[in-house]
């Protein structure tokens, strides 16, 4: 148990909650940039929306308490919960904080989640060094890297064939009127998976604070406090936007239609829930910029602008060095003070 002045404990717990709610400003493109960029909803009804539906995503916790395995991967399945200190805390929040603001300002949709993973992961690190890794957590949270994006891809891919197959037949008035209900009933679900998954990332945080400062008795558990806080943070997050991201999201990548927008929501929402059940801290960034580019590559390949697909790979691969890097300077520096 590390011993830590009450005060700085608190200063710690809000600066995890503004990085939730830094998450979900990064992170509100995922859930609105398709009915954005479909002219389904305006930008500030589409904020609203996704806010909402990310802090309702606490209800959904209350009904399937087993959707919420991610908080345990954060706190206790990357770092070995008895060698974080409230300093390793810091330095994996001051990382991954960093790294959400420069991409925020440049309007690159990067990923919080590995974000933060490369920050516990450099903070921890420089902590205890190596040995401190949880490989289980660590390995598949790094597998769904790859895999997040591409069966994303693979399965809004599907969906727009399968769709198109069912409404061969259809006019293209009562085609396009189907598509726009559909399309804002996945955008709604894809909000609640994302706020499930996202949501978790900064309770296990908090949790993993809390128990290596003995305010846990010794067993590592998510407070309901804790998990009330973290929902309000990101939808409070959400609803703040973030324009440059979602105007990269919604129509720089590819010009969707509302079949594509359905696609694309729905199987991100597939994705980002199951990853929630498997208590995988899957990159809902990842995951649906894959589900966008198999949609849009569904109607023809040449629709994708893949000079800004290129440009986001890029900032996915550089994001868990970067932010690791960055947690593990600011790790070494609360040690000279």
């Amino acid at each position: 148990m590390h011993e830590l002045a009450f005060p700085l404990l608190v200063g710690l717990i809000i600066l995890a909650l503004l990085f939730d709610f830094l998450n979900g400003l990064h992170d509100a493109a995922n859930s609105i940039a398709t009915v954005v960029a479909t002219k389904l909803l305006s930008p500030v009804k589409a904020v609203l929306f996704a806010a909402f539906f990310n802090a309702a995503a606490y209800f959904l916790m209350l009904a399937f308490p087993s959707l919420h395995k991610v908080a345990e991967t954060i706190g206790k399945g990357l770092i070995d919960k008895d060698l974080v200190t409230p300093a390793v805390v810091f330095g994996a929040l001051i990382g991954a904080m960093f790294w959400n603001v420069v991409t925020w300002l440049k309007g690159i949709p990067s990923s919080s989640s590995h974000a933060l993973i490369g920050g516990i992961i450099g903070a921890g690190v420089a902590h205890s060094g190596f040995g401190a890794i949880e490989w289980a957590g660590l390995n598949k949270t790094l597998i769904a890297i790859v895999l997040s994006p591409t069966l994303g891809m693979m399965l809004s891919m599907a969906i727009m064939l399968v769709t198109s197959w069912l409404y061969k037949g259809a006019t293209v008035r009562r085609a396009d009127r189907d598509f726009r209900y559909l399309h804002l009933i996945s955008s709604a679900t894809y909000s609640l998976s994302h706020g499930l998954n996202d949501a978790q990332k900064t309770m296990g945080i908090i949790t993993v604070l809390l128990y290596s400062t003995g305010y846990l008795g010794g067993e590592f558990h998510v407070p309901h406090w804790v998990a009330i806080s973290c929902y309000v943070a990101i939808g409070l997050g959400t609803l703040s936007g973030g324009w440059k991201i979602i105007e990269t999201m919604g129509s720089k990548i590819t010009k969707l239609s509302q079949h594509q927008g359905f696609s694309a929501s729905m199987g991100g929402s597939i994705m980002v829930f199951a990853a929630s059940a498997m208590g995988i801290p899957v990159s809902t960034t990842h995951t649906i910029t894959g589900c966008v580019i198999g949609a849009g590559t569904a109607k023809r390949a040449s629709s994708v602008r893949w000079s800004v697909t290129g440009n986001i790979f890029m900032a996915w691969i550089i994001t868990i060095p970067a932010s690791a890097s960055v947690a593990a300077i600011f790790y070494y520096l609360t040690r000279l003070f």
